[in-house]
């Protein structure tokens, strides 16, 4: 498998796009990564890898997207996303995942790329819009893997995310194999797609359409249409797990999940700190489905007034700033996420109960921290009721059961550069 892996790598990619993920991904990452866990040593929260929603607008109606589109549309200014960069760069911190809503509709999203060549930028994507411009300026700019979602064949992708909407993102893929650019496709795992998405023809039909590595999510019932039919349930993650290491040593394709460590014990990333998303309105929350803060990035009854500040116990913003943030110095983004008496509460919430989704297992205690947090909802609807009525669940965490890696290479990686690398579909 590696050897063909290392072969499709060299005869398909652009040889200038595969030095540049080289260096600014991998090595870059590994360094992100290590930086991320001397500051553990010292009792330092900072992530080595932000998520940040640049915008809530978004083309499709998905089921299980936690994403309010329909309401007013926010995105993150361009000059708040520079600074949030800036102060991640200050941390070793190079890697930035851009989502939504669909990041490509973003306006000046290839400008914002282009001005952080010493960053990389994975796009998650719908994959509608991989028309012939925007391929040629992720070619030009090189500093970019768009990560395309795709639930399954037509049919069981369309059930969830609307009519023809696979037959225009492979549509887009070809184009991307065509220029030789090196992407993704981020598959979310159902009860009703899971026999499909891992199976060896599934995987087979990702490769031939150029991808290089297939990023496995597992579905949580979350937003205003939980569609909690579509949920994984024990018997089936524990077959979802034997399937993924067989699915590893078979296919020339990188089959990336973020919800085991090398030693099959579940991860939550936002639990260990490894990611925080960045919302569209500047919230700065713990993972993507959770649209709660107590943190934003700027003040938000004075934008652009140069603070950061928190929300008071009721949820509301109040000038009750943490430290100042001067337009052209953004050190205190690292102040801000560090302090979080909500961030940090958080892990202790989720450690104290399980190694794997609070989301499933716990739904009503986390409604009952949040509120005590004081959080604020951004979600744009009432997400606390939404989490109330959901019913607990198993989630990846396997107690007594856990399948370690077998295989060397995936050891290495999820030690050293991508393990808990928190991405949500």
């Amino acid at each position: 498998m590696l050897f063909r892996l290392a072969w499709r790598l060299f005869t398909e990619i652009s040889p200038r796009l595969a030095i540049k993920a080289g260096w600014l991904w991998v090595y870059k990452g590994m360094g992100a990564v290590r930086a991320y866990r001397r500051r553990l040593l010292r009792g330092e929260v900072f992530p080595p890898f932000l998520f940040l929603a640049l915008t809530n607008a978004c083309n499709l109606r998905c089921h299980g997207c936690w994403i309010e589109s329909r309401g007013e549309k926010h995105s993150l200014d361009s000059e708040d996303v520079d600074r949030v960069i800036a102060a991640g760069k200050r941390q070793g911190s190079y890697f930035y995942t851009l989502l939504g809503g669909e990041p490509m509709i973003y306006e000046g999203l290839w400008e914002l790329i282009a001005r952080h060549p010493d960053c990389y930028f994975q796009i998650i994507t719908n994959g509608m819009f991989h028309d012939e411009g925007n391929v040629e300026r992720i070619r030009k700019l090189g500093n970019v893997t768009p990560l395309v979602s795709i639930d399954g064949m037509a049919a069981s992708n369309d059930d969830r995310r609307g009519p023809d909407v696979f037959e225009a993102a492979v549509a887009g893929m070809r184009r991307l194999k065509q220029r030789k650019i090196l992407f993704g496709v981020a598959t979310t795992m159902t009860s009703r797609n899971m026999e499909e998405v891992l199976s060896d023809e599934y995987v087979r039909f990702i490769i031939e359409q150029g991808a290089m590595y297939l990023w496995f999510y597992v579905f949580r019932p979350v937003g205003a249409d939980p569609s909690p039919h579509y949920c994984v349930g024990r018997e089936q993650m524990i077959e979802l797990r034997r399937r993924l290491l067989e699915l590893r040593r078979r296919h020339p394709i990188m089959l990336i999940d973020t919800y085991w460590n090398a030693r099959g014990e579940a991860v939550c990333p936002a639990a260990l700190g490894m990611g925080y998303h960045i919302g569209p309105r500047g919230s700065i929350e713990a993972c993507p489905p959770l649209s709660f803060a107590c943190e934003t990035i700027h003040a938000e009854a004075e934008k652009g007034s140069g603070t950061f500040c928190r929300n008071g116990p009721d949820g509301a913003s109040h000038k009750r700033c943490l430290t100042p943030f001067p337009p052209n110095d953004n050190d205190n983004l690292f102040d801000t996420i560090n302090q979080s008496e909500f961030l940090r509460g958080f892990s202790k919430f989720v450690n104290e109960r399980t190694r794997g989704c609070v989301i499933l297992e716990h739904p009503q205690e986390l409604v009952e921290f949040l509120k005590a947090s004081g959080v604020k909802d951004y979600s744009g609807r009432d997400a606390l009721a939404e989490l109330a009525a959901g019913t607990p669940r198993g989630s990846h965490d396997m107690k007594g059961e856990e399948i370690p890696e077998d295989y060397w290479v995936y050891r290495f990686l999820k030690n050293q550069l991508f393990f808990g690398m928190s991405g949500y579909g």
